[in-house]
């Protein structure tokens, strides 16, 4: 279910605080193509149920993949596809229990193939390596060649996320490395035309 569920342009909202101008923002997204949206929004004062109730309507009116960033609880409440968790967000055994068999977790391995193997044995359905270049969102974050993302294609059997720094200009290294998406923030939510930048992702996975 994964595998089929996690690929191509892989959204990750910015943090915001009101529901409209997100959601409209995301809608233009799916409408460009994007395949998965995951809400992440490290706002402390938005209504994070209403905003994620919102974009996970959206996203199953466009057939998308809806996950939730770093909240089991959340996630359930929303009926959301399933969750993303990083090295700080839980174990996998506990979310698994939680959110039963149908949904998916995917998890953060940052740069570290040893960990993406470990998690796929305990029950991962997709894991993200970055950050792949210089990321705007986290310009801090270490980084994880491309040549760890062949590696991974060779010994894993689930989705492999390429993030961190995805830009139209990069994306296709990470692609031909052997990334099944790419997780893309400013990318796509910063362009002056969400749709188009959207798009333009969406047209690198055909």
């Amino acid at each position: 279910m994964a595998a089929k569920k996690i690929s191509g342009l892989y959204a990750v909202t910015p943090d915001a605080f009101a529901v409209h101008g997100l959601l409209q923002r995301v809608e233009d997204c799916l409408s460009g193509g994007a395949r998965v949206i995951q809400y992440r929004n490290k706002h402390p004062s938005a209504p994070h149920q209403e905003i994620a109730a919102a974009l996970a309507k959206v996203c199953r009116q466009h057939a998308a993949t809806f996950i939730v960033n770093d909240d089991v609880g959340l996630a359930l409440a929303v009926g959301a596809d399933g969750v993303h968790l990083g090295r700080d967000d839980g174990d996998i055994v506990s979310a698994r229990r939680r959110l039963g068999l149908n949904r998916i977790i995917g998890v953060s391995c940052y740069g570290s193939l040893q960990t993406a193997v470990e998690l796929q044995a305990a029950g991962a359905d997709y894991v993200a390596f970055g950050s792949m270049f210089v990321s705007p969102t986290k310009p801090h974050a270490p980084h994880a060649p491309l040549s760890l993302i062949a590696e991974a294609k060779a010994q894993l059997h689930i989705p492999i996320v390429a993030i961190g720094g995805i830009t139209l200009q990069n994306a296709p290294q990470a692609i031909a490395a052997g990334a099944d998406a790419v997780a893309v923030v400013s990318a796509v939510f910063d362009a002056a035309d969400v749709r188009l930048a959207a798009q333009h992702f969406s047209n690198l996975f055909n």
